[in-house]
This record gives structure tokens, C-alpha cells and sequence, in this order.
């Protein structure tokens, strides 16, 4: 029986075979330090867990609008317009089963066999197998260390061609933590509004940013790249809900909210009930959890960074957000791949190799993980490189 060309061309994730040495060893009791995790390592805030327990115990467990209920949509849209200056009704709101689902349904909606998808790199291991499951074609933009892995426009122009349909930015980014600021997205705004390319603004990092500077919606530019733009977002990363699976996109574009509302329909239905519920509170209220979790984080940042940049052999960037180090490989003769076998065997630390996000001379380390984990396992790393590094 032959499978679909669509399956047939995704590629195998080449971080699968040490997550799952990773966690045999684990399973075997070895001391495995993790620097794989993309996910918050603190629990959901207790206001947010009891609102699923409350939206259980009043028997909000029945099917809901398949793009989710009008009190979360107008909930979405006052966060817009308070953290983003944008400006959206409900009818133009669809909330999805995670942020990932979000963006599966935008490049079902909007591509044709032959479009092309421009796409930074490093990149979100998703985003091309995503783009390819829609027939469409990965274009990747390239940027690296020497400028804080941010495209140009100087790049994206030689990356555009008339088969272009969308362009994806990803700011804070996974997995490089890159942050741009206003200037720098007015410029790639512009430019792709001007050839009328759509923009998908994954902003679901948003609110993991450092240094005291502020995120900027590439929406919030201008009119014409507001209307161009659909933003992505959710409550997985900044309110450290990952498994309750909601995200939600936002669009002016009423052709592309209606056929994604229409695919969702057929696909998954609505976003579960309970799900919904927790993640209105997560948005409604405001604590001093989210704060308090970026502090941790940005601690975190600082000494991986030094600790990183102080073996030789490994250099990194400072990350503007997210939680992720994406480390460059000095050493030459050694990939990310070998590396990161490396370390696992001898070493006892699992990092991510970078090939899946675009470099075979990048690992990527998750800070989401305790102090006494990252020191622990910097100090292993540390004396891999001295005793096999050179």
C-alpha cells in the first residue's frame, strides 16, 4: 500500500533518535541532564489551573463554536489592543488546538502546489514540513551569528520571487531568541505588503523578552502591513500552558479567517472546552506570574551565555528572548549531529542538534530548566570540550 506523496515528503526529525537515547538512559537510572526542552519548566499559576477545575465542575465540557467561544475571542482582542495597539473583532479571531495547529491551518488556507514560503534560518523545525504538507515550497532566507540570525531586507529581496506567497516572521525566536525591533520589521513590513505578500507573525514567544524591551507587533507598523499580516499566538510559552493546546490567529483578511474556520471544522472541531476556559483567565488577569517567570529565565540567560561563550570551542550570541542559546560549533570537523551524540554518550547532557533548524554548525541549549540542572550541565560540557574538544 503506498502512502501519499504529502507524508512521503516530510522529513524524519533527526532529533528523535537521542530524545529517545535520552530517556532510555534516564528510564536506566543514569544522571541525564536535558537542555532539550521547549517548554517552560514552571507549573500553570493555580488562578489558571482552578479555572479548568471550575469550567469542569459547571459542566463546561460540550462541544463550542469549532473557532472557539465569543467570551475568549473578545478576551483576545482587548489583549490586542492593550499589549499591541491592534485592533480586531471577534468574527476575525479563530482559536486552534495550540499555536502549531494555528499555523497549520494558515498554510492550508493560503497556498497553492508551486507558491513559495519565505522563510528566516534558522527556523522552527516545523515551519518547512509544514509549508511542504500544503504543497507549497520552503525559501529560506539566511541570516547567522554576526547579525543576531535577523534577515535583512537586502536578503529578503533576493529571496522573493513572483511565486512567493507568504513570508514568516518569528519574533522572539525559536531557536535562536533573535528579537527585531520596530525599525527593522518596518522595513520587511514594507517591503512585503508592497509586493503583497502575506505576513505570518508568530509572536508566540511574545511576552519571553529581556532587557527591558518592549515586543513589537510587525502588525502595529503600518495599515497596509496590518492588513497583509496574520498574527499567531497562545498561551503555551508565556503563561506555561503547553499542554492545554490553545492558540489563536487574527486576521483582518475575512477569506482567509473564514476558510480556516471552515478547515478547522471538518478537522478538529473546537479547541477543547476546559482548555478555553483556563486560557481566558491566563489572558484576563493579570499577576505577577508571567514577570516573575521572564526574571528567572532572563537569570538563567546571563549565566549560560557566559558559561558558553567562556569554553572554547563553543561561542553564542545573547539571546533577546525565548529560552533558547543557539550555540555555534567552533571546532571544525564537528556537526551538530556528532556533537550532540557526543555529549549524550560521554558526557551525559542532551542538547538539540541544529541541522533540523537550518545549521549543522549550531546546538541549541533550553534554558528552561533549573539553575542547578544548567550549572551542572555547563560544567559537564565544559569539561567535554577541554578533554575532547581541542
Amino acid at each position: 500500500m503506498a502512502l501519499s506523496s504529502r507524508v512521503k515528503n516530510i522529513s524524519a526529525s533527526l532529533t528523535l533518535a537521542i530524545t529517545a537515547k535520552a530517556k532510555k538512559m534516564k528510564e536506566q537510572g543514569i544522571d541525564v541532564i536535558g537542555f532539550g526542552s521547549g517548554e517552560p519548566d514552571f507549573d500553570t499559576p493555580a488562578h489558571i489551573k482552578e479555572a479548568g477545575i471550575k469550567a469542569i465542575q459547571q459542566g463546561l465540557t460540550k462541544y463550542t463554536p469549532a473557532s472557539g467561544t465569543d467570551t475568549l475571542k473578545e478576551i483576545i482582542c482587548e489583549k490586542f489592543s492593550k499589549d499591541n495597539g491592534l485592533s480586531y473583532d471577534p468574527s476575525q479571531i479563530v482559536v486552534s488546538c495550540g499555536a502549531k495547529h494555528s499555523l497549520y491551518n494558515i498554510f492550508q488556507a493560503i497556498c497553492e502546489k508551486g507558491d513559495e514560503v519565505a522563510i528566516p534560518s534558522p527556523y522552527w523545525l516545523s515551519y518547512p514540513e509544514m509549508v511542504k504538507l500544503a504543497e507549497a515550497e520552503p525559501r529560506f532566507v539566511d541570516a547567522d551569528d554576526t547579525d543576531n540570525f535577523k534577515i535583512s531586507p537586502v536578503k529578503l529581496k533576493k529571496a522573493i520571487t513572483k511565486k512567493t506567497k507568504a513570508l514568516i516572521i518569528n519574533s522572539p525566536s525559536n531557536p535562536t531568541g533573535s528579537v527585531y525591533d520596530k525599525d527593522e520589521l518596518a522595513e520587511i513590513g514594507k517591503m512585503a505588503a508592497d509586493k503583497n505578500i502575506f505576513i505570518i507573525s508568530d509572536e508566540i514567544y511574545e511576552k519571553i523578552i529581556f532587557d527591558g524591551k518592549p515586543h513589537v507587533s510587525i502588525a502595529s507598523i503600518s495599515d497596509d502591513i496590518f492588513k497583509n499580516t496574520i498574527v499567531v499566538n497562545g498561551v503555551s510559552k508565556s503563561f506555561s500552558m503547553t499542554g492545554w493546546r490553545i492558540g489563536y490567529i487574527a486576521s483582518v483578511n475575512k477569506e482567509i479567517v473564514s476558510a480556516i474556520k471552515n478547515l478547522q471544522s471538518h478537522s478538529t472541531s473546537n479547541p477543547t472546552s476546559i482548555s478555553q476556559a483556563a486560557a481566558l483567565e491566563a489572558i484576563k488577569v493579570k499577576d505577577n506570574s508571567v514577570e516573575t517567570m521572564v526574571k528567572e529565565f532572563e537569570r538563567r540567560r546571563n549565566y549560560i551565555v557566559e558559561r558558553v561563550n567562556s569554553i572554547e570551542g563553543l561561542s553564542c550570541v545573547k539571546p533577546g528572548g525565548a529560552f533558547y542559546i543557539f550555540c555555534r560549533i567552533d571546532n571544525k570537523g564537528l556537526s551538530s549531529i556528532s556533537l550532540s551524540d557526543a555529549l549524550l554518550e560521554d558526557a551525559k547532557v542532551a542538547v538539540v542538534p541544529g541541522k533540523p533548524f537550518g545549521s549543522d554548525q549550531h546546538i541549541r541549549l533550553s534554558f528552561a530548566t533549573s539553575m542547578e540542572n544548567i550549572q551542572k550541565g555547563m560544567d559537564r560540557i565544559e569539561e567535554w570540550f577541554k578533554e575532547h574538544g581541542r
